[in-house]
């Protein structure tokens, strides 16, 4: 049950159109839904704000398109689906005339239309090069998805550091910003001294071989000297996305 619903079952319970043991019940059903393969969580929302996000990965488009049928069936709107591949979503059908974009350098679908921003201010996601573009897309579009406006500035690293300068005016705006980068993953600390909003650093797993797999970019944001930058985990877009919506709607 998303926070919308819950508050018309609230006023119908003021108004008397429902008991409030009707209303009861009515909670008691709610929690979540046993598919077999997967507990959907309608509660999520109501308790977080954002409601169930679908992990794709290893799940068959059969299951995918359960979930996601189950969360259609209680109202929700909008459904993010991650990391999920070209194929399986072609094989997913949701019934009616409810859109599903696939969004495919992010491995990223969304079931539903995009909601209209209602978060404080802009988002900019930024990367250091274009090879981040897959984990940087998976970020914005998870963003656009929870109700933001975003930025994209992309291949602004510091290997060339006058186009990330160029754009002062930009980052300098943002309630919040997403730094992906790979390599040796500087991009994070340079924005984050240059700014006064949280920093949401994002390493990728871009680089040669001494960059093991993310871990070297991973150690250096850990280890950053600028004041205000987080981390998530490695190519984790999702996770910068919706931490930095969270920021922009406090």
């Amino acid at each position: 049950m998303n926070q919308q619903k819950t508050l018309e079952m609230l006023q119908k319970i003021r108004t008397g159109e429902i008991s409030p043991e009707e209303a009861m019940m009515h909670l008691r059903m709610e929690p979540f839904e046993d598919l077999g393969y997967a507990r959907v969580d309608h509660h999520r929302e109501l308790r977080q704000g954002v409601a169930e996000v679908i992990y794709g990965e290893g799940k068959s488009p059969e299951q995918i398109t359960g979930i996601v049928s189950a969360m259609l069936s209680k109202g929700q709107k909008t459904i993010l689906v991650t990391r999920i591949s070209a194929e399986s979503a072609k094989a997913i059908t949701i019934a009616g005339n409810i859109p599903f974009t696939y969004h495919e350098p992010a491995r990223l679908g969304i079931v539903g239309d995009m909601p209209k921003p209602d978060g404080i201010g802009t988002i900019v996601v930024a990367t250091g090069g274009t090879t981040d573009l897959p984990v940087a897309e998976e970020a914005a579009l998870t963003a656009e998805a929870l109700g933001n406006d975003v930025i994209r500035l992309y291949d602004v690293g510091v290997a060339g550091l006058h186009r990330l300068l160029s754009k002062l005016d930009i980052i300098m705006q943002a309630r919040a910003i997403v730094a992906v980068a790979g390599m040796e993953g500087a991009l994070p600390s340079v924005i984050g001294g240059l700014v006064d909003c949280p920093v949401i650093a994002v390493p990728a797993s871009t680089g040669y071989g001494a960059n093991f797999g993310g871990l070297s970019a991973l150690l250096t944001m850990l280890n950053s000297c600028a004041s205000g930058v987080c981390v998530v985990n490695i190519d984790n877009g999702f996770g910068g996305g919706y931490l930095a919506s969270m920021i922009n709607h406090m």
